[in-house]
């Protein structure tokens, strides 16, 4: 049986990373393999393009930024996650193709439209079976990223850069509401997890049938 693949996404704060760990221990404790990856990275190549978007010492193009993005994808997409499914391993993604039009085309400007374009180019009709959206406010996402690390070049931006990527996240939502799930990420972790349990489990139980 082929893999499931489930993917998270938020802006900055959300809590992903740990709400990633947990699902993927969860999924685990149902007899499924699981491999846990992220984006950009997941392959050599995407974390060498990871360093490079993410580095707060240059500003590169919009354009610029959304063509590595793909690129890093393809390559994760031929050397990870397809291989993963096929071999009916669960993959749990931290962000793709959501965050991208999140990030460069509401954050940064690019048409909505030129994102569809590459999307179909580079998946070639893939998308995730199930999406997580952990919403949350874009000044408690800023609070809480820049309490955790020194903040990379999207964790920079100014607040109203966090407003346009929620906006397009939930767009994406509107766009997808058969695949992406909104979560409040506002509260308290153990009322987010419960959530996710209630979605995981029903999704786990259609899987198998």
């Amino acid at each position: 049986m082929r893999g499931r693949f489930i993917t998270l996404e938020g802006i900055d704060g959300a809590g992903k990373s740990t709400h990633l760990e947990w699902l993927a221990r969860r999924l685990g404790e149902r007899g499924l393999r699981v491999k846990l990856t992220r984006e950009p990275g997941g392959t050599a190549l995407g974390e060498e393009l990871r360093s490079l978007v993410l580095a707060r010492r240059q500003s590169l193009h919009p354009d610029t930024e959304a063509l590595l993005m793909f690129a890093a994808r393809r390559e994760h997409l031929e050397r990870v996650i397809v291989p993963a499914l096929e071999s009916g391993t669960w993959v749990v993604c931290d962000r793709f193709t959501d965050a991208t039009y999140a990030y460069q085309a509401s954050g940064s400007g690019i048409a909505w439209e030129r994102i569809a374009v590459l999307e179909q180019w580079a998946q070639r009709g893939l998308q995730p079976d199930l999406t997580f959206v952990l919403d949350v406010e874009p000044q408690v996402g800023r609070q809480r990223a820049r309490s955790q690390k020194q903040p990379d070049r999207f964790e920079s931006e100014e607040q109203a850069f966090f407003q346009r990527v929620r906006e397009g996240y939930l767009r994406r939502a509107k766009e997808c509401p058969g695949r992406i799930r909104v979560i409040d990420a506002n509260g308290p972790m153990i009322q987010i997890q419960n959530e996710l349990e209630k979605i995981i489990s029903s999704f786990c139980s259609e899987s198998v049938k």
